[in-house]
């Protein structure tokens, strides 16, 4: 079985362009841990598209330079090359969308979430409609020019369709959220209420309505003048939040089927315990550290979801603590 696998920062989506440090090097990670997953499981090639101007490093895989004029040709060309396809992009923009589009068009399995559950997910207001409509505790969201919702803490801006942190501001008090509307945010921006406390994310395999919590992740994140910065994290840290996890995977994965494979979610345990802050319906930095936390492939798992043979394969699990730290990659000149 050949596997493309098209990280779409480091596969060429940059385009000339620039992305900042930080997803440049979170995305590289992420390739690397995928492909050296799947060139240990009996019977798969990997396939990768790379960029030429990001510094990328040596991987178990057939490497392919992409150039930066027709990337969604050339991508599609390698489609057809494999025999499935595992897209990573961020959800700005609908990159996630168009190149898991690409795949299915192509007639190529593709190891990652359907179409319908992308488009709620990729958008932080459409995802607070769906679960919060459905009793899920998530973190209440709204336009940027809506009245803010209520908080004793100060806001948070954020892209409605950002990836991690980028563009991540806070607004510690009506001054700050009038200053910065003034200073005329984003038509896309949307405003979230600052919760104090921990910052968490679970792994989770998902398939036609059902979830399996891999690991419950503590996150890096401070805020460096005045914006939010993810450093990485701990995967499998936060195991003592596993009973108040499991409930949220599984109403998240009931609310949304077309959830496939690999997802990631962000909470935060606010005063009254975890909510969700967004739905990553692809893989996420924590990846880069579950396999030695779970002492398992994360990526054989994922290809068992092909065959229905999950359920015998992922219980019992003791994720270990595993620290990630985000850094040593950047853009080469």
């Amino acid at each position: 079985m050949r596997i493309f696998v098209c990280e779409y920062i480091t596969g060429g989506g940059l385009q000339g362009g620039v992305a900042p440090a930080s997803l440049i090097a979170e995305g590289a990670m992420m390739v690397q841990a995928l492909a050296a997953d799947l060139a240990d499981i009996s019977g798969v090639r990997v396939l990768a598209a790379y960029d030429p101007a990001v510094t990328l490093g040596p991987l178990p895989a057939e490497l392919r330079a992409v150039a930066p004029n027709g990337i969604w040709r050339q991508w599609q060309e390698l489609v057809a090359e494999a025999d499935a396809v595992w897209p990573i992009a961020p959800e700005t923009d609908g990159a996630l969308e168009r190149l898991t589009e690409l795949a299915e068009k192509g007639g190529r399995p593709v190891l990652n979430s359907r179409l319908a559950a992308l488009a709620i997910a990729r958008s932080k207001l459409a995802t607070f409609r769906h679960l919060a409509s459905r009793g899920i505790p998530v973190v209440p969201t709204v336009d940027a020019q809506d009245d803010p919702p209520a908080s004793k803490a100060g806001w948070v801006a954020k892209p409605d369709d950002g990836a991690g942190c980028d563009n991540t501001i806070f607004l510690p008090d009506a001054i700050a959220l009038a200053r910065w509307r003034r200073a005329g945010p984003a038509a896309s921006s949307v405003l979230q209420p600052f919760l104090p406390g921990a910052a968490l994310s679970g792994s989770i395999l998902a398939q036609e309505g059902r979830s399996w919590l891999l690991a419950c992740n503590r996150q890096n994140v401070e805020i460096m003048g005045g914006k939010f910065a993810y450093h990485g994290g701990i995967v499998g840290g936060a195991e003592e939040f596993r009973a108040r996890l499991e409930p949220i995977a599984a109403q998240i994965a009931a609310a949304l089927p077309d959830l496939w494979g690999y997802v990631g979610v962000d909470l935060i345990d606010g005063p009254g315990g975890p909510v969700v802050l967004e739905i990553n319906p692809r893989l996420t930095t924590s990846y880069i550290g579950l396999r030695r936390s779970l002492g398992l492939n994360p990526a054989a798992l994922v290809l068992a979801l092909l065959h229905r043979k999950i359920g015998s394969i992922v219980r019992p699990l003791s994720p270990q603590p595993v620290e990630i730290a985000v850094s040593g990659f950047e853009a080469a000149a």
